[in-house]
C-alpha cells in the first residue's frame, strides 16, 4: 500500500459516569484522500450486553481481536479487566496476533480500558477515553464537557464526537452511541 493510500478512520469515545457507560463512534472510513464509507459500525455491545467495545484500525484486525475478547470475557465470566489483560498479553506475545494493527476501547458501567497490541491496558483516571484519528479532539471536548456541564454520559460522548467531527477530516458526524446502565 502506498503511503498516500493509508487507511485512516475512526474516532471512538467512551465515558463512564454514575454507573453508566456510553461509547460513541463515527462512521467514516477514508483511504488516502477518499471517503470510502460513511456508516461503518465501530462500536457494539458484547458479552450478552454486559460490556461495550469500540475499535480503531484495520477492520479485519479489529474483528479478529473482538472475537478473542469475547472468548476471554466468556472464560472470565464477564470480568472486563481480566479479559482485557489476557487479550493484551496474547496480542503482544502471539506471532499471528502481533501483526494486527488496531486499538480497542472496552468497558462496562464500572470499568473503561484502552487496549493496544503493545500490551497496554490503560484505565483513564477520569472515566473518559478516546482512540483513533480524531481521538485527541474528542477526548479534549469530552473532558471539558464533563468538567463544566451537567450532562449525561451519552450526551457527553455524542457531543464530544460531534466536536471532533468538526475538526478532524477523518471523522464524520454519522455518530452511533451505545449505552449500558
Amino acid at each position: 500500500m502506498r503511503p498516500e493510500d493509508q487507511i485512516r478512520s475512526t474516532t471512538v469515545l467512551a465515558v463512564v459516569k454514575d454507573g453508566i457507560i456510553a461509547m460513541a463512534a463515527d462512521g467514516q472510513v477514508t483511504v488516502g484522500d477518499t471517503v470510502m464509507k460513511m456508516g461503518a459500525e465501530k462500536v457494539r455491545p458484547i458479552a450478552k450486553n454486559r460490556a461495550i467495545v469500540g475499535f480503531a484500525g484495520g477492520a479485519a484486525d479489529a474483528l479478529t481481536l473482538l472475537e478473542r475478547l469475547e472468548a476471554k470475557l466468556e472464560t472470565h465470566t464477564g470480568n472486563v479487566r481480566r479479559a482485557a489483560v489476557e487479550l493484551a498479553r496474547d496480542w503482544r506475545t502471539d506471532r499471528m496476533l502481533r501483526r494486527l494493527e488496531a486499538m480497542m476501547l472496552v468497558g462496562d458501567p464500572e470499568t473503561l480500558l484502552v487496549v493496544s497490541g503493545n500490551g497496554d491496558v490503560i484505565e483513564p483516571d477520569d472515566g473518559i477515553a478516546a482512540i483513533g484519528s480524531g481521538g485527541a479532539y474528542a477526548l479534549a471536548a469530552a473532558r471539558a464537557l464533563s468538567r463544566h456541564c451537567q450532562m449525561a454520559p451519552e450526551e457527553i460522548a455524542r457531543e464530544g464526537l460531534q466536536i471532533a467531527a468538526e475538526i478532524c477530516i477523518y471523522t464524520n458526524d454519522n455518530i452511533k452511541v451505545i449505552t449500558l446502565p
